[in-house]
């Protein structure tokens, strides 16, 4: 007959299983480390790649996938999204006011840095802002997405939509939010097992010719290809193209930026390494790093940069990912949590329910669902 202790063993078992399952899984951090430092490292190569082939292959290779890497994975941690009223409050204080905080800033920046006058628009994405307004919009649309019964060929043909019709990016942004969206869907649609799925061996053996034909198709194609096709922000007809390049551009980029997305993913690092506390900071470094690209391109630290080649840019990027990283950690976080993380409580009407809820989330749920 078992003891009287062994139902409490059993217990204290199950709990510590519970909590262990709950825990950040060092994986997705690490992915969204290492997308954040190609994010970096692109934006610095933006004032430097002018008649240099090998950083233009390069990035056109990294904007393929780095933003659509991070989209993917924004997507699926906002699978549990519905319109919870605490979910709700996450997503205004988490990705509303950050935005709205970020714009004023970018703005004020751009009117008295850059001496760029004219009126401030706080629904004009500026620079690096579009993404949390972009995220906003995909997120509150996350529950029709579990509803529909063809999710991704509907946010494909909208994305499709937004690539023929000029001057759909508006004030808002609306293009690049309609031209990744698959992105976000496709997140929302991939489950734990196709993330393991991608996180083997063979499939880093694989993706090892797909990153060299990425490569050599980018080489070729680097002389005449509009860069931007790959900020999915305007229509074919504002590039100078038929408007029927901009469903086929659509649809390839797509297809491009999966397969190196999984590819990508396929050599993140699955076990905690010195990096994987960063991944809860990527956000701060996200939207601080662009006043650290803008600032540089003022001093004319790229020009000088420029003058010594391949050298020059591959200093350049080690520091881009230096500051990144630097803006990813705890001391950054702390000193900008009132703009990235506000709790404003004032704001919001609050019973005994939504806090003992907000008490069991806390405990249960230490993942964010976000990037």
């Amino acid at each position: 007959m078992p003891g009287p202790r062994a139902p409490q063993r059993a217990q204290e078992e199950q709990a510590k299983a519970g909590r262990s399952g709950k825990e950040r899984d060092p994986f997705f951090d690490n992915a969204k480390y290492l997308a954040i430092a190609l994010v970096a490292m692109g934006h610095s190569w933006s004032p430097l790649k002018t008649d240099n082939r090998v950083l233009e292959d390069l990035y056109n290779v990294v904007y393929t996938f780095h933003m659509p890497a991070f989209i993917v994975i924004s997507g699926y941690f906002s699978r549990s999204f519905d319109m919870r009223p605490d979910r709700l409050k996450r997503l205004v204080t988490g990705v509303l006011v950050p935005y709205l905080l970020f714009q004023l800033a970018y703005s004020l920046f751009k009117r008295y840095a850059m001496h760029a006058h004219g009126p401030i628009n706080l629904f004009s994405p500026y620079y690096l802002t579009w993404f949390l307004l972009a995220l906003f919009v995909w997120r509150m649309t996350s529950p029709l997405w579990k509803l529909v019964r063809w999710p991704l060929p509907i946010a494909l043909g909208l994305a499709v939509l937004g690539s023929v019709s000029p001057g759909v990016d508006g004030s808002v942004d609306f293009g690049r939010i309609l031209q990744f969206l698959p992105c976000f869907v496709l997140g929302l649609l991939l489950k734990p097992e196709h993330f393991a799925l991608m996180r083997t061996r063979r499939m880093r053996i694989l993706s090892l010719p797909v990153f060299a034909a990425a490569l050599a198709i980018g080489w070729w194609t680097a002389p005449h290809m509009n860069d931007n096709w790959f900020y999915r922000q305007n229509a074919a007809q504002e590039l100078g193209a038929p408007w029927w390049i901009g469903p086929l551009m659509t649809l390839a980029l797509f297809g491009c930026a999966v397969v190196l997305t999984a590819g990508f993913l396929a050599w993140v690092p699955g076990r905690r390494t010195w990096f994987t506390a960063l991944g809860a900071g990527t956000m701060y470094g996200y939207l601080l790093h662009g006043f650290v690209i803008k600032t540089v391109l003022l001093l004319g630290g790229f020009d000088i940069a420029q003058r010594y080649g391949n050298y020059g840019s591959a200093v350049v990027s080690v520091l881009a990912v230096a500051a990144i990283t630097l803006l990813c950690t705890k001391p950054v976080q702390r000193v900008f949590r009132f703009a990235m993380e506000p709790k404003m409580a004032w704001a919001f009407v609050q019973d005994a329910t939504e806090l003992a809820r907000e008490r069991q989330r806390e405990e249960r749920e230490p993942v964010k669902a976000g990037v």
